[in-house]
């Protein structure tokens, strides 16, 4: 066996819906050994029966050095790094158990988008209040469809830490000839990126189902990106983060490509049904439904202005109709397109 075929410093990757199946088969066509788990041991054997994820990725079959593995101890134990892959409501309860199991000297990362619903926080604000410093971890973020990733498509993404050596060492071991990772030292930009574009999506989404047209889409793209800069300065985020791959394209894919849950959600929601309806038709989680409800708190708390997360989360909680928030933003009082960081 030649240098460049032998596996390289095993990783766990923890949840197996689409871009955690994603991100473990692309982890081991970077060369490396990965153990998938997750919670659902029936979604497991089913995985490993058919060595593809037929649910979600039903078209790509699992590379020879992907492992499923139900035993969370099993899949840390001497795991290099562990990459979480679950919906930002589960983040907490398995990152606990995380630091039950691993050793401290496991990398982390995760690619789980949004604020926490009940404090408001951060998924690093939340990784330092349960591990402390002891260890490193970093988020995977940026324009990403699982399905174009499992497909082999070419793919850039951002990966963000504090601590710049380990974000670099990520982005070369998940990197390929059809993935490319870049890195940041801004953590907290990045992850508010991935938090609030999935709330603009839903927008999105709505304006379309409606028939607003490309202007009101562009429009919404260009000063939800405002408002999104708005907030994660607000937060100590650097500006140019939200110019890059984890701010304007995230947001762009989401908000125009019908590969976003959340777009369609939108969708869904501009041709009359209810949520929870809209929600079983997708089946799968939709963040940006639930992270209407944290970036407004988390925007509130902050001071900073969001008139159109307001008015999402208008629509989508106190029954406003879409049509109604638009035109309520279209008759703002006239104002310079730069003003203050905090203003709307």
């Amino acid at each position: 066996m030649t240098a460049a075929a032998t596996p390289r410093a095993p990783v766990a990757v923890l949840g197996a819906g689409s871009w955690g199946t994603a991100l473990a088969i692309q982890f081991a066509r970077a060369g490396h050994g990965v153990r998938l788990w997750s919670r659902d041991a029936a979604q497991l054997a089913r995985i490993a029966g058919e060595r593809a994820n037929t649910r979600y990725l039903p078209d790509v079959p699992l590379p020879a050095a992907l492992a499923v593995e139900p035993d969370l101890a099993r899949a840390l134990d001497g795991a290099r790094d562990a990459v979480i892959a679950v919906p930002s409501h589960a983040f907490r309860a398995l990152l606990a158990r995380v630091a039950q199991l691993a050793d401290p000297a496991t990398g982390l990362a995760w690619a789980t988008k949004g604020f926490e619903l009940s404090s408001g926080l951060l998924p690093h604000q939340v990784a330092r209040e349960l591990l402390g410093t002891r260890t490193n971890f970093a988020v995977l973020s940026g324009p990403t469809f699982a399905k174009e990733v499992g497909a082999g498509l070419p793919t850039a993404m951002t990966i963000a830490s504090p601590d710049e050596a380990f974000a670099h060492r990520l982005a070369e071991d998940i990197s390929s000839d059809t993935f490319r990772a870049y890195t940041s030292t801004d953590i907290v930009g990045v992850e508010t990126g991935g938090a609030v574009k999935n709330v603009l999506a839903v927008g999105a989404g709505l304006a379309d189902g409606l028939g607003f047209g490309a202007n009101t889409r562009i429009a919404l793209i260009t000063r939800g990106l405002a408002e999104m800069m708005r907030l994660g300065v607000a937060l100590g985020a650097r500006g140019e983060t939200f110019m890059g791959l984890a701010g304007l394209g995230d947001l762009v894919l989401t908000c125009t490509d019908n590969q976003s849950r959340n777009r369609r959600f939108g969708l869904l929601l501009a041709g009359g049904a209810s949520a929870p309806d809209a929600l079983r038709t997708i089946g799968q989680v939709v963040e940006g439904y639930p992270a209407a409800r944290a970036v407004r708190a988390v925007a509130q708390r902050e001071g900073v202005s969001m008139p159109i997360v307001e008015g999402i989360h208008r629509t989508l909680y106190d029954g406003v109709p879409a049509a109604d928030v638009v035109r309520e933003l279209m008759t703002r009082p006239v104002r310079a397109e730069t003003d203050g960081a905090r203003s709307a």
